[in-house]
C-alpha cells in the first residue's frame, strides 16, 4: 500500500481518515477477483466472526462457513459445548442449508420461537416416524393464528422437493418455474437433507465454503490466558478446531506470551491467533512466543469502552498499518479486529495489511446470532448484543467463582452490557450483510487493478480525508 503522493500524515488514522484513489485497471469484472486468504486459516473470503458470545454460535458458523468465511466461537463456551458445536458445523452441508424440522402436532407457539432461528422464515414438517418432509409452514402461515393450533393443520402439503444431486443452477430454475422461493433437499431414500432457497442456489455460485481437508465446513476457538489452557486447548483440537484463538483484551503482556508458547508446545497443526494488540513491538513477541497470526485492534469496537475508560488504545487503520508491515519482516499474518462498519472499511484493513478482518457486533443483529430475536414498542426486529469486557460478560465469565472474590472482579468492567442492534427489514440474515460487503470488496478490487488479496495490498493507494471529505462520500437521504 501506498499512501497518495507519498504524504503519509505523522498522526494516526481510523478507517474513516482515509479513502483509496483508483487506479488503472485491467480487471473487467469483480468477479475475477479472488478473495482467498493466505494465512493457513481456509478462509475464502477475508471475514472472520468474532468470538463474541452475542455473536459467534453454531448457525452462524455453519453459515459463514458455507460461504467462505469462519467464525470464532467464544472463550466463554464449556469446552464440551463448544466441542459439540464444532461437530455439528463440521456434519453440516457444504450447499443445503441445515432446516428448522417440526412435526404435525407441534403448536404454532413452538415454532414461532424456532422460525427466527434461520433466515428463510420456514419450517419443514416432517413425519415423526420416517422423517421424510410432508409439509411446509412459513411465517405468513402463522400470523394471526392461535398458538395452541398445530401446525399440521395449517401447513402447505403441495411440496416442491429437491433431489440432494440437484446443481445450484438447475435447482434456480426448478424454484424460478414453480414460483417457490426455498423448497426441501431430499436424500434418495425421500429423508430431509436440508433446504435451498433461491438466493442460495444463486449464492453457491458466488461463494467457495471454506473447508477442512476432509471437506468439512472450516470453525475456529477461543481460549484464554488463564486456567487450564492446554486442556482447553486439547479439547479444541480434537473435536476438529481448525483455528485457536489465544485471546485477551490486553495481548501484549507475560500471561499471554506464556499461554502462546504452551499452546504452540502442543503441537496443534493448525493456526495460532493472539491478541489484541497494536504495536510492532507486540507483534513481535507474540510472533516470538509462536503465534501464526496476530490480532489487531484495541478499543475500536462497537460494544467497547476501553478508550473511554482507560485511554488505551490507538485509531485501527494505523494499528493495522504497523503491525502488519512488522508481521511481514516476522513471517507472520494479522487480523483487523473490529471498527469496520461499512464494506469499505474492510477494504481499507485489507489494504493496510490484514489478511483477514474480523467483525462483530455487526452481525449481532442477524437471524443467525444466538440470541433470541426482540421487539421494540414500533414493531422492529432486534437482538441484544454486549461486549466481553462489560458487567454482563464478567458476571457471566465468573458465575463459579467463589462470592468475595466475583464480586471484586465485577468491579472492573469496560464494555457495554446491553444494546439494540436491529435486524434490517427484509435482509435480516447474516448473508445478506456478507454479500453486501463481498460485492464492496470485489469491486474495490476492481478500482485498485487488482485480483487477489496479495495484489490489492501491493497496488492500494491511500490518501488523507477529512472528517467533511468522509461525509461527501455519505448517500443523502432522499426523504
Amino acid at each position: 500500500m501506498k499512501f497518495l503522493n507519498d504524504q503519509r500524515p505523522s498522526y494516526d488514522l481510523t478507517y474513516e481518515d482515509v479513502f483509496m484513489v483508483p487506479s488503472r485497471s485491467s480487471v473487467g469484472s469483480r468477479m475475477n477477483v479472488d478473495l482467498a486468504t493466505e494465512d493457513g486459516t481456509g478462509t475464502t473470503i477475508p471475514i472472520i466472526v468474532a468470538n463474541m458470545t452475542a455473536v459467534a454460535g453454531r448457525r452462524m458458523a455453519e453459515t459463514v462457513a458455507r460461504r467462505g468465511g469462519m467464525a470464532i466461537l467464544p472463550q466463554d463456551v464449556p469446552a464440551d459445548i463448544a466441542a459439540h458445536t464444532i461437530s455439528e458445523v463440521k456434519s453440516s452441508h457444504l450447499l443445503f442449508d441445515t432446516p428448522i424440522r417440526v412435526k404435525p402436532h407441534h403448536t404454532v407457539g413452538y415454532v414461532k420461537h424456532l422460525m427466527p432461528k434461520r433466515a428463510h422464515g420456514a419450517a419443514v414438517v416432517v413425519d415423526p416416524e420416517s422423517g421424510r418432509p410432508v409439509g411446509l409452514i412459513t411465517e405468513k402461515d402463522l400470523q394471526d393464528v392461535d398458538n395452541f393450533a398445530q401446525v399440521g393443520r395449517l401447513m402447505s402439503t403441495e411440496l416442491l422437493t429437491l433431489p440432494e444431486t440437484i446443481d445450484p443452477r438447475e435447482a434456480f430454475a426448478v424454484l424460478t418455474k414453480n414460483s417457490r422461493k426455498l423448497a426441501p433437499v431430499v436424500g434418495e431414500d425421500g429423508s430431509l437433507v436440508g433446504i435451498l432457497t433461491r438466493k442460495g442456489a444463486l449464492r453457491a455460485s458466488v461463494y467457495t465454503p471454506a473447508v477442512d481437508a476432509e471437506n468439512r465446513l472450516r470453525v475456529g476457538a477461543a481460549i484464554g490466558i488463564n486456567g487450564d489452557v492446554e486442556g482447553r486447548a486439547r479439547a479444541l483440537l480434537d473435536a476438529g478446531a481448525d483455528t485457536l484463538v489465544v485471546d485477551t483484551a490486553h495481548g501484549h503482556q507475560e500471561s499471554m506470551i506464556r499461554a502462546v508458547e504452551r499452546v504452540r508446545a502442543l503441537d496443534p497443526g493448525v493456526p495460532v491467533v493472539a491478541g489484541n494488540v497494536v504495536s510492532a513491538a507486540a507483534v513481535r513477541d507474540l510472533a516470538d512466543a509462536g503465534a501464526d497470526i496476530i490480532k489487531v485492534g484495541v478499543g475500536p469496537g462497537a460494544m467497547c469502552t476501553t478508550r473511554m475508560q482507560t485511554g488505551v488504545g490507538r485509531p485501527q487503520f494505523s494499528a493495522v498499518l504497523e503491525c502488519a508491515a512488522e508481521g511481514r519482516e516476522k513471517g507472520v499474518h494479522v487480523w483487523a479486529d473490529g471498527g469496520v462498519r461499512h464494506p469499505r472499511d474492510v477494504a481499507l484493513a485489507l489494504a493496510a495489511g490484514a489478511s483477514n478482518v474480523m467483525v462483530g457486533s455487526w452481525f449481532s443483529g442477524t437471524y443467525e446470532s444466538p440470541g433470541d430475536i426482540l421487539w421494540d414498542a414500533d414493531g422492529r426486529k432486534y437482538k441484544e448484543s454486549f461486549g466481553m469486557a462489560s458487567h454482563r460478560a464478567v458476571e457471566n465469565r465468573n458465575a463459579s467463582t467463589e462470592a468475595f472474590e466475583k464480586a471484586r472482579r465485577e468491579m472492573f468492567e469496560e464494555g457495554i452490557s446491553t444494546a439494540r442492534i436491529y435486524l434490517e427489514p427484509g435482509r435480516g440474515g447474516v448473508e445478506d450483510l456478507l454479500d453486501r460487503i463481498v460485492s464492496g470488496v470485489r469491486s474495490s478490487f476492481t478500482y485498485a487493478g487488482a485480483t487477489t488479496i496479495p495484489e490489492f495490498r501491493e497496488r492500494a493507494i491511500v490518501g488523507v480525508q477529512s472528517a467533511a471529505g468522509f461525509a461527501e462520500g455519505k448517500p443523502r437521504s432522499t426523504r
